[in-house]
């Protein structure tokens, strides 16, 4: 089942992001086949990260939540919310 994942970073910690990128890239990448779609929430400008949006496919919500727990930014506290939604991908529509 497919889920949607959307992370806000506390407020000034950039620096807590960065220390601990390469560890949650690793994490993502162990993960790989269940990623439809991560990357990182970006300030107006583009210029600075400011949280996570993921769409994953995981057996059910007790697997995303054992993935979210285990993720470097999760254990880091770097975040201030996280939201977890079911979800189902419509377009672009498989088979074209």
């Amino acid at each position: 089942m497919a889920f949607m994942i959307f992370c806000l970073d506390k407020p000034n910690h950039v620096e807590t992001r960065l220390a601990n990128r390469p560890a949650h890239v690793e994490h993502l990448t162990k993960h790989e086949s269940h990623l439809i779609s991560a990357g990182p929430l970006l300030t107006d400008d583009g210029e600075t990260m400011i949280g996570s949006l993921l769409v994953v496919d995981f057996a059910d919500r007790a697997a995303v939540d054992a993935f979210l727990a285990a993720d470097p930014y999760s254990k880091a506290g770097l975040f201030q919310s996280v939201t977890v939604k079911p979800y189902r991908n419509v377009f672009p529509r498989s088979g074209k």
